[in-house]
């Protein structure tokens, strides 16, 4: 289907794969509000695609995706990245510039508690093979620890042998109760590469320090030895590390909320409006 979008002075489009590339027409600006480039295209095929006979026949066909999308990037006049490292990926793949403006994070929503925190670490995710969420459980398993984990995916029957002695997997749970377990929790575990990652900053809404890998939106939302601790290999031996070194540190649960609160809902509107404003300024000019 067409749309007439003639009567609009931009159209945002909201894209991890191709509704960038709707169509606009004289001064109607196309401004993308830019998640990433396709992954499954362009860095994570194996992950996405998988390995098998499936996976061979639609790997056959990326070449011919690979130029719809380029095709589909030159529609955009302007593009706005979740992050810097998706920022860096759009002037990899399409060779574009982009401006950052993060994703909302309801921080009002989310509360520090005001106590000591309970004896367990939270990750809180879709349980997909790229979060790592194994790496974290068997680091917690080095130390003895206890943990809980809240999401379902396609990688909980596998992450369900790794349970028991005191690591628990909640599966989906209400969100009232997701900010209780923020509020609480000794930490929160971030093991995987993400293009931005809400639930870390979330945990970090809650006063709660983060242990992070060092990749990806972690690296612009947790701020090392401040909110919490980086650690730069994706293995249990690299966070049990990351977790003894937060034990040695006086983490300020006020220092964790004001960080938290520069990627807050009205920090997003600010920017998205002053981005798309310059969008379309710029075709009036």
């Amino acid at each position: 289907a067409r749309f007439d979008l003639g009567g609009f002075d931009a159209m945002i489009s909201c894209s991890s794969a191709f509704s960038k590339a709707v169509h606009t027409s004289g001064r109607t600006r196309n401004v993308c509000y830019c998640f990433t480039p396709p992954r499954y295209l362009w860095d994570l095929q194996t992950e996405y695609l998988g390995r098998g006979v499936a996976g061979a026949l639609m790997r056959a066909a990326v070449p011919w995706l690979h130029r719809a999308d380029l095709a589909a990037a030159e529609r955009v006049h302007k593009f706005i990245a979740i992050s810097k490292t998706v920022a860096e990926r759009i002037e990899r793949i399409y060779g574009r510039p982009s401006e950052v403006v993060y994703p909302p994070v309801d921080t009002a929503a989310i509360q520090p508690n005001g106590r000591e925190p309970d004896d367990f670490y939270l990750v809180v995710s879709r349980l997909v093979r790229y979060k790592r969420i194994d790496v974290a459980m068997r680091a917690v398993r080095l130390l003895g620890r206890k943990m809980v984990v809240v999401g379902e995916g396609p990688e909980r029957s596998r992450l369900e042998a790794l349970a028991g002695n005191g690591l628990e997997l909640l599966g989906r749970r209400p969100d009232a109760e997701v900010r209780d377990l923020y509020a609480r929790c000794r930490a929160f575990l971030f093991p995987g590469l993400d293009d931005f990652g809400i639930a870390p900053v979330e945990a970090q809404a809650a006063g709660r320090p983060v242990v992070a890998y060092a990749a990806g939106g972690a690296l612009e939302t947790v701020i090392d030895g401040e909110t919490g601790v980086h650690f730069h290999a994706q293995t249990p031996e690299a966070v049990a590390e990351a977790m003894r070194r937060l034990d040695g540190m006086a983490i300020d649960p006020g220092a964790c909320r004001r960080n938290a609160e520069r990627f807050d809902t009205a920090q997003f509107r600010a920017g998205m409006r002053q981005a798309v404003t310059e969008a379309v300024e710029s075709a009036a000019s």
